[in-house]
Parts: C-alpha cells; structure tokens; sequence
C-alpha cells in the first residue's frame, strides 16, 4: 500500500502526522485507503523539534495532521515546523488538519491589554507556509475570517445527532443550550431532531478567572424531560456539570451531555463522574485515554469526517455536503473510537 494517493491528472496527495495522536492519523489514512508517510521527528536535549520527511513531497498535495492536546505549545511549534519542512521541501499545497484548534476560545478581547491569540495561530500557519486549514467545531465560526486563505469548517454535529437519533428516546427530549452562544447551534439540532423543545441556561461568565462560569436560570420548560446539553467542548466540565445540577434542580428526568472535544483537563472525570449525567457522548479530536473513560461515556471516531473532508479537497470536491452527514462510503466505518 502506497503512501501516496494519485489524483487526476498528476495530482498526488500525502498525509502525514505529528507526534501528538499518530492513532488517529492512522484511521484517517485507512479511511482513505493510504498510509501515513513516515517522518523522522525527535527532541534535542534542549527540548528543540527537528523534523524531517522519508520520502519526496515535491509536487503533492499535503494534509499535515496534529491534534493540538496535553503540551498543546510543543504540538503547534512541531505541526509549525513540519508545514516549514514541507514549502522547503516543494510541496504544491499545504493543509494543516487541527480537529481541535488550539487557543480557539481566545477569539475577542474582554479587557484591555489583551491578545487574540486565536488570531495570532493562525498568522503563525500562514507565515509558515499553510495554503489552508481544517478543523472541526471551532469555538466562534467567525475565526474562520483570522486566516487568509481556505478554512475548511467541518462540524461533528451530523455525526452526533446520528448516534442520538439512533440511541436516546426522543419523544420526552428537550435540547438545552449551556449558555446564549450555543443557542443557534441547539436550534440546529432540535430542527434536525424533528422540531424537538428547546432551552437555554442563563450563564455569567468572571473573564477573570478561567473555567468558572455561574448559572442564574434557565428558560424553557425542562422539568420532566430527557434534556440533551450540546456544547463544543469539555474542559474542566466545571461549567458543563453545573448545568446537569442546574436542570436537575429544576426537574430534569435526565441529562446527556453531548460535546465534539473531550479535552477532560484536570479534575474533569471525576465531576462527570459525580454530576448524575445519563451519558456523556464525545468525539476524539483530542485523545481520550481509558482512564478517563467513564462507564456511561461513549467516544465517536472522528477518523471518517476527517478522512471525507481530505478527500473533497484533493478532489475539488464540496466540502459543504459534509454538513448533511457523512458520504455513504465512510458510513460503515466502526463510529466508535
């Protein structure tokens, strides 16, 4: 099996990796019926990344996947250093593939002195020589206007909303927002779900402190319903394990928590474990270890969305379609990560 993809006419794809999560590179590449091409990658004693590809790029299309977790500066400096790499080495197109972005929750300024930093990644993959980006579920949909050049936006949500369909009961469901700016993405949800109650939490944020927020209220009607909370990510699930009290509180039968990033820092396992959540469904743009797994936790491969949208690019192909579900092809693929 080759790790090179041949397009036409005379195109050619390569999919390479950092060091973050090679696991998922390897599902996306069997998805694609491809390899990953290797690359030589080590720290020096002085904790600097040196980088260097096996084989010829020249000429290729080329998908530089990492997952920006855990040492998340280490893993953009290498994904950094690996774009370089590839316009020394003559590539024709570059594409970093990020499922979670780093620093993406950095979008605005809330106080004077301030960075954007979400901005400032994205000039730190221009400069370096990205032609494009990928990413799925970006914290605001208008970081995508931070880079200037192709943002592939894939959302997780068709994939999510298939697996609730198909596992939750739907006809006592309500679908809640966390906070205010969730609600338009709740409204799509409980469209898609067949016209389902929506709520939404009323929640302060202390730009302050970081991962702290207070719930005041809610507004809808959840009391004795099977609430559905749908967010973009897990931190500290300080904020997220609120909201399950919250609506418990106020009469919830249940409550499944549904988010695309199981980022699961810090003391986040053990209050899911405590917060009287049904289930906990994620995807794995960022690993999620087994010690962090929980009982009622359910983690969905994000390998055949990644792996769609790579291919809709090397092919000039739609990648908007990707929002109405998964091509038929990559459909029988195991869900599960």
């Amino acid at each position: 099996m080759s790790t090179i993809l041949e397009g036409t006419p005379d195109k050619r794809m390569a999919l390479v990796t950092g060091r973050a999560y090679p696991e998922l590179a390897k599902e996306v590449a069997d998805c694609l019926g491809t390899q990953v091409l290797e690359t030589t990658a080590y720290d020096f004693a002085n904790g600097e990344m040196y980088v260097r590809y096996t084989e010829p790029v020249r000429g290729a299309d080329v998908f530089v996947l990492q997952c920006h977790y855990g040492d998340i500066n280490k893993w953009i400096m290498e994904q950094l250093i690996m774009v370089d790499a590839l316009k020394r080495a003559s590539a024709r197109t570059i594409t970093v593939v990020a499922p979670f972005m780093g620093y993406s929750r950095q979008d605005k300024k809330h106080q004077g002195r301030e960075p954007i930093t979400a901005r400032l990644v994205y000039d730190l993959f221009r400069t370096a020589g990205a032609n494009r980006i990928m990413t799925v579920d970006l914290h605001a949909a208008q970081e995508q206007g931070f880079f200037d050049a192709p943002v592939d936006h894939l959302t997780a949500t068709p994939v999510l909303i298939d697996y609730v369909r198909n596992h939750l009961p739907l006809e006592n469901t309500t679908i809640v927002s966390p906070d205010a700016g969730r609600i338009k993405v709740s409204e799509q949800w409980a469209a898609k779900l067949g016209g389902l109650p929506l709520a939404f939490i009323h929640k302060t944020r202390d730009t302050t402190r970081p991962n702290h927020a207070v719930a005041h209220g809610i507004i809808g009607e959840v009391e004795g319903r099977d609430c559905v909370v749908v967010d973009d990510m897990i931190d500290t699930a300080g904020t997220i394990c609120e909201a399950v009290r919250t609506l418990k509180s106020a009469g919830a039968k249940s409550v499944t928590l549904v988010a695309t990033h199981g980022l699961l820092s810090g003391p986040a396992v053990e209050r899911l474990r405590d917060c009287g959540a049904r289930e906990i469904v994620l995807m794995d743009t960022v690993p999620v270890p087994e010690e962090k797994r929980l009982p009622n936790m359910t983690v969905l491969s994000v390998a055949p969305l990644l792996a769609a949208g790579i291919r809709s690019v090397f092919e000039e192909g739609s990648v908007a379609t990707l929002l109405e579900g998964l091509p038929e092809d990559m459909r029988p693929r195991n869900i599960y990560a």
